[in-house]
């Protein structure tokens, strides 16, 4: 362990427990408002604990008493909330490779019905089995910007699987539905979570794919009864849903490179709206404007939910406090 850690220990058993806990409710206020990954959480926590301690001895040394040291270490350094802001300034735009590896799913799909390759199941099981292990790698890796793109589409087989159960005869298509919808919530919800400790914006990243790949089900499906007579053949819709993965790609990619917070979620709206007008056009007749109304309210209160989700948490994630630093918060 480093010298300066071994300091900062022996330094907080020096100041006493009442600039522990001035120390500790500031590094509460910034890690529970600290939008970063795992890692780069940890340094960032690691580098302000540092620091404070260094300052307070500095101000001790000055002749102040310890509570004034604590509160004038903190008032110079920020609020927690301008120095958060302006630690995701730096950190929240990612790297053109990031761009181009969030982006890089939906160009799989996008050619996958460019190039009507979806009529292979072969091609359909290597792009679905090469999708859940990059999501794997990634998820192994501490969750890199990149990754939530890919984590999105792993959720594709959960999803295949239920629109199977449609095709089961009446009786046992609703026993398998009562089955199947909790663990399919529970499975989402779980994953979900992990993620908005993060950020919940890196949540409606994941899920951006999911609402299109309903609307174009219903687009292609919904004339003469559900799953019965499809009202578009497929064939001549691939070059749509090939366009809408590409269009999907490119707000994948500007989402990373973005850095503020509105324009990232600018992007992810910009995109969900323009390919819910493209499904529309499309299949115009079909469910007419209130059937589409509707479905484009679910689906971007399904791109928005979490951030419900994330208020209904009340990022639990991020509140661990650092009672014990070398425990519980990784600064030691």
């Amino acid at each position: 362990m480093p010298s300066s850690v071994w300091f900062g220990v022996f330094l907080g058993w020096v100041i006493g427990e009442e600039m522990s806990t001035e120390l500790d409710r500031y590094l509460d206020g910034v890690r529970a408002r600290l939008r970063l990954g795992s890692s780069a959480k940890r340094g960032v926590i690691r580098e302000i604990y540092t620091h404070l301690q260094d300052r307070v001895e500095e101000l001790r040394e000055g002749g102040l008493s310890e509570e004034e040291a604590g509160e004038a270490a903190t008032r110079c350094l920020g609020s927690p909330e301008l120095v958060c802001h302006e630690i995701y300034q730096v950190y929240s735009q990612g790297s053109w490779r990031q761009a181009l590896l969030a982006a890089l799913p939906h160009s799989l799909f996008a050619m996958l019905f460019a190039l009507h390759w979806w009529q292979n199941i072969a091609w359909l099981s290597i792009l679905l089995a090469s999708i859940l292990g990059v999501t794997a790698y990634g998820w192994r890796r501490g969750k890199p910007d990149w990754l939530f793109p890919w984590l999105g589409y792993s959720l594709v087989p959960v999803i295949i699987a239920g629109a199977f159960l449609l095709y089961l005869p009446t009786g046992w298509s609703w026993l398998a539905i009562i089955a199947y919808l909790p663990l399919a919530l529970w499975l989402l919800l779980s994953i979900a979570r992990q993620t908005i400790e993060r950020d919940w914006l890196y949540g409606s990243l994941m899920l951006l794919p999911i609402p299109i790949m309903a609307i174009w089900v219903l687009a292609l499906e919904w004339e003469n009864g559900f799953l019965t007579s499809p009202r578009l053949p497929l064939l001549d819709a691939a070059p749509w849903i090939a366009l809408s993965f590409l269009t999907l790609a490119i707000a994948a990619a500007t989402f990373v490179r973005l850095r503020q917070r509105w324009l990232k979620t600018g992007a992810l709206l910009t995109a969900e709206i323009l390919l819910l007008i493209m499904a529309a056009l499309l299949s115009k007749d079909g469910i007419g404007f209130l059937g589409w109304l509707i479905l484009a309210s679910l689906s971007l209160g399904f791109l928005l939910s979490p951030a419900l989700l994330e208020r209904r948490l009340g990022r639990e994630g991020n509140k661990d406090g650092f009672e014990d630093y070398s425990q519980r918060s990784g600064v030691i």
